[in-house]
């Protein structure tokens, strides 16, 4: 990165925070610090639902996803659409019905205090520990590979997140979260058209599309029944669907984005537009991965994407090994690329050419083994390291300051929406009617603001001890899927088993939530059915406690 690279991304990171700490200048009242006023229509809602979970993990780690294993990850979203449209249908009404500042008032009212402070504890848990991700996620990348010690990096996105979302609350979150994402467009569609002009002269997009099917990346759609495989049309339709459902209508990161909307038709255009929206965007980011993989197809790839721990493993003294792969590797790219710029007179060769590249992963896989066994390699994946490599070196400068300004704007407004959910669950949760049953407005509001900031440093605690264990995307959706079920049962239960009462519901969701954790940790399957496993849980024991156990306790009003 030169001057012009900074000066982008400093005016980038810092322009939009202002501009919304000036717009929102004044006192507020509890109602406006939570849920925002009339000046957040229908347009910023969609876009703040979208920059929430359009974090910078998706922008890190979602092309290098494609150009390790293939756009198939997609799969995973088939079903958001459709719970999209349930969350419309049936909680945006209750909760504007309500008037509630949390999804966790709701669980309050219909079953009892123990219920609401179960839901909203599962939350805090979950989402304190992905803000802490979310943070450390793209500071460990940029860090490694600018050069900035890490905790530097923690502390810059961290620090001016917890600043502007502790003074201007939902109204500024939402405000900043439209313009954060409209640079995210700009950036991503940038690195896109330059990835696609990059290619050479003589292979058209038609033609490079072709070649990217050819080499296994292409393939969005499996619909093999296998349990054991991570993305499937099955697992991402259903699973999907539970994981979607229970994130839009029972997140409080989510739901405070769209109880931002003056009216139920605000709250679902703006919902309806991320159910049209965010499939499309997705894959059109897995696809730029697919053309960032064909790029380093002319263009020789690093052997190790993550260069400082490759660096690392050589001082170490494993100099020796890793010069004899990087030679390996050197030839087969060699011969790879040879072989691909024959396949228009030789269409037969595109076997050779899958050959190589199987060989190329499998060089790539044994350097990965051996900064392993040098202690050099961090546990995130290599191929977290695609993307940003890919914008470093082979972008202008001013591009490369964009985007890395892309990954700083995903980070804020994603810990944004977090850290103000969970300052408001605290505080309307918990604070109000355990610590301080009556106070003024003012007196809600501050506690609020101390709550954000506290679980701003808690955030940036996890994330500067964090050690992630897989790649950084799956590792969000992992943390969600074992808590997601379970919460969403709760929600479930109370809109349409009408004879469940709290207790019962209070502890299927502990025997559910218990009953997940044990199937984590012993099978393999894919993460995503945890969603349809937790949720299903809940109903069933709920069922048979309040037949059973509960049975004597009287109806709910």
């Amino acid at each position: 990165m030169n001057r012009l690279d900074y000066f982008v991304l400093v005016a980038t990171i810092l322009a939009i925070p202002l501009y919304g700490l000036w717009r929102t200048r004044g006192n507020a009242s509890l109602g406006q610090y939570l849920k925002g006023d009339q000046s957040i229509r229908w347009g910023t809602i969609g876009l703040s639902v979208l920059a929430t979970q359009a974090g910078p993990i998706t922008f890190l780690s979602m092309p290098g996803q494609a150009y390790e294993s293939g756009i198939g990850f997609i799969q995973n979203y088939f079903g958001q659409p459709f719970a999209l449209i349930a969350v419309c249908a049936i909680f945006v009404p209750i909760y504007q019905r309500l008037k509630v500042y949390t999804a966790y008032e709701y669980l309050g009212q219909r079953f009892d205090q123990k219920t609401r402070l179960l839901g909203a504890f599962l939350f805090l848990i979950q989402r304190g520990l992905a803000a802490g991700i979310t943070i450390y996620a793209p500071a460990i990348i940029l860090s490694a590979l600018l050069g900035w010690r890490l905790n530097l990096t923690i502390w810059l996105a961290g620090g001016l997140v917890i600043a502007y979302t502790v003074f201007g609350g939902t109204k500024i979150v939402s405000l900043t979260q439209r313009y954060q994402i409209l640079v995210i467009f700009v950036g991503m569609a940038l690195a896109f058209v330059i990835a696609v002009h990059r290619l050479p002269n003589d292979l058209t997009f038609g033609s490079a599309l072709s070649l990217a099917g050819k080499m296994g990346k292409l393939q969005a759609v499996d619909f093999s029944f296998n349990p054991d495989k991570r993305y499937t049309f099955w697992s991402g339709i259903l699973g999907g669907f539970f994981l979607a459902l229970s994130y839009f209508g029972t997140d409080q990161s989510q739901v405070q984005r769209y109880l931002a909307g003056s009216s139920v038709a605000a709250s679902r255009l703006g919902l309806l537009f991320n159910a049209v929206v965010k499939v499309p965007m997705q894959f059109l980011i897995l696809l730029l991965g697919a053309m960032v993989f064909l790029f380093y197809q002319f263009e020789k790839p690093p052997l190790y994407f993550n260069q400082p721990a490759y660096q690392r493993a050589i001082e170490r003294g494993f100099g020796p090994q890793l010069t004899a792969l990087q030679t390996q590797f050197d030839d087969v790219f060699t011969r790879k690329r040879d072989t691909i710029r024959t396949l228009s007179a030789n269409p037969a060769a595109i076997a050779q050419v899958q050959r190589l590249d199987a060989q190329a992963r499998q060089l790539r896989d044994n350097t990965g083994k051996i900064l392993v066994q040098a202690g050099a390699s961090p546990k995130s994946k290599d191929s977290d390291y695609v993307f940003i490599t890919f914008v470093l070196h082979h972008l202008p400068h001013g591009v490369v300051g964009l985007l890395v300004a892309v990954i700083f704007c995903a980070t804020m407004s994603a810990t944004a929406a977090t850290l103000n959910a969970l300052g408001s669950t605290t505080a309307i949760d918990f604070y109000r009617p355990l610590v301080r049953r009556e106070a003024s407005d003012h007196h809600y509001v501050v506690a609020t603001q101390v709550l954000t900031a506290a679980w701003g440093l808690v955030a940036i605690a996890v994330a500067s001890f964090a050690n992630l264990v897989e790649n950084l995307i799956e590792a969000g959706n992992i943390l969600g899927s074992v808590f997601y079920g379970s919460i969403l049962g709760l929600f479930l239960v109370a809109f349409f088993m009408r004879h469940v009462r709290g207790s019962a519901v209070f502890f299927a969701a502990l025997g559910a939530q218990a009953l997940v954790f044990v199937l984590f940790a012993t099978l393999s399957i894919s993460y995503l059915w945890y969603n349809v496993i937790g949720c299903a849980a809940v109903l069933v024991f709920a069922a048979l406690l309040q037949q059973t156990l509960f049975r004597d306790q009287s109806r709910p009003a």
